[in-house]
């Protein structure tokens, strides 16, 4: 699913959650160095299954909030866990996976509770999670909390601006590269 195809979320995950068909084994997802389309794609199937995974297992917004995406750490987190999970559930995968994901499940909602906890977010508000700044540095951040009414009206807009500024920065990037050389050169 391409979000400019669509223009909302379903209100409810499918029923029996399957992951988008891999090419590969499972990859861990290192956030920082997806490319546009990619971060796009990653970010809608996370979504996917962590709706899936907040229903089938009744979770609390102390655990997963509705604006998990908007908080790193919470982010990071859930992307860890999905992949454990697609791991665990692998048809090549051993018999007792699944056991050893509970087992690493039940810790990692301890870690969501620290997290969400930490950040601030909540069922129906949500800040920015808060800064400690260093000796030294700035403390200009403003906490402001909102209130939540869309989740999945944010989401889409989320995921829209989050593409666009990586976009943004690939085009930016490739501007200053040499077509003949493929080198960067300083704008």
């Amino acid at each position: 699913m391409n979000v400019n195809e669509h223009h909302g979320i379903d209100d409810a995950p499918e029923p029996n959650y399957e992951p988008e068909p891999q090419i590969g084994p499972p990859h861990p997802i290192n956030w920082n160095l997806l490319t546009a389309h990619d971060l796009e794609q990653e970010l809608l199937e996370l979504n996917r299954w962590v709706n899936w995974l907040r229903i089938e297992y009744g979770l609390p917004a102390s655990e997963i909030p509705p604006y998990w995406h908007r908080h790193p750490e919470l982010l990071w987190e859930l992307s860890a866990l999905h992949l454990h999970w697609l791991c665990a559930y692998d048809p090549d995968q051993d018999g007792s996976a699944p056991f050893g994901w509970h087992r690493d499940f039940a810790d990692a909602r301890g870690r969501l509770r620290d997290w969400v906890a930490a950040c601030g977010t909540k069922r129906d508000r949500d800040r920015p999670t808060r800064q400690t700044p260093w000796p030294g540095e700035n403390n200009d951040q403003e906490v402001v909390e909102e209130v939540i009414t869309d989740r999945d009206a944010d989401f889409v807009k989320f995921v829209l601006d989050t593409v666009s500024a990586r976009q943004a920065a690939e085009d930016a990037f490739f501007a200053n590269a040499d077509p003949s050389t493929g080198e960067v050169q300083e704008p």
